[in-house]
């Protein structure tokens, strides 16, 4: 299993580890990273490693069996050794975009109280499909709430909570089409705001920034009819 530096700290953008292994196929598996794994509609990391001799660019980030990291050097790259010491270096704009995006998700489920049934995260934009029979009436109305809870500055932060502690609270689950992953005893989950006035409390196992102020204005995009019941909607950064 490969220690997820990433859930301790999501603004690391570089750590010494050592490589725990080398797959068949040329993957890099970390004793811990701060890359983190395809999941949940965001897209792994990206950067490079360097060790005494050598350096590879990363091209990708996904999970392996068993909990491990599984780093994706770009093609015809050179490979580290097993018990090498690796520094790892984030591409961190594009990280911290799809963090502020992330964020940015969590508060449009808000906005937008229904199912989701889908998400993707990019480094400029993301979306979620919702179970949205009808198109919303007013668009500018949501996109001046979005912008609204962008601009109080709230906390973001994880907690943990158990398995059965889920089981009981089904309604912390948004997102229809994939549940969190249990068996390990314990769910991790993202509060927006605090005890006293959450704004937004769900498991997720993505990277976030540490206040909503982080995100920065943003504008509300398409909204596509998808199928008899589903409607994405689209939200871009301004800046980036």
């Amino acid at each position: 299993m490969t220690e997820p530096l990433y859930h301790r700290d999501a603004y690391a953008r570089e750590a010494l580890t050592r490589v725990a292994a080398v797959t068949e196929e040329g993957a890099i598996i970390p004793e811990a990273s701060i890359f983190f794994p395809r999941g949940g509609g965001q897209p792994g990391d990206s950067g490079v490693i360097r060790w005494e001799g050598g350096a590879a660019t990363i091209a990708d980030t996904v999970k392996g069996e068993g909990g491990a990291v599984l780093l994706i050097p770009a093609e015809g790259a050179a490979l580290p050794r097993p018990g090498a010491e690796i520094h790892m270096e984030l591409d961190w704009v594009r990280r911290h975009a799809h963090m502020r995006v992330h964020t940015a998700l969590h508060l449009l489920s808000v906005v937008i109280p229904l199912p989701v049934t889908g998400g993707a995260i990019s480094a400029g934009k993301g979306r979620l499909d919702f179970d949205m029979p009808e198109a919303p009436q007013d668009r500018d109305a949501l996109e001046e709430a979005l912008n609204a809870l962008v601009g109080r500055d709230l906390e973001v932060r994880e907690e943990w909570i158990t398995d059965a502690e889920l089981a009981a609270n089904p309604g912390l689950v948004k997102t229809m089409s994939v549940m969190p992953p249990m068996g390990q005893g314990r769910v991790r989950l993202i509060r927006i705001g605090d005890e006293d006035e959450t704004v937004d409390l769900q498991p997720c196992g993505g990277t976030h920034v540490a206040r909503t102020g982080e995100i920065g204005p943003l504008r509300l995009g398409k909204i596509e009819k998808k199928g008899r019941q589903n409607r994405r909607v689209t939200v871009h950064l301004l800046e980036n």
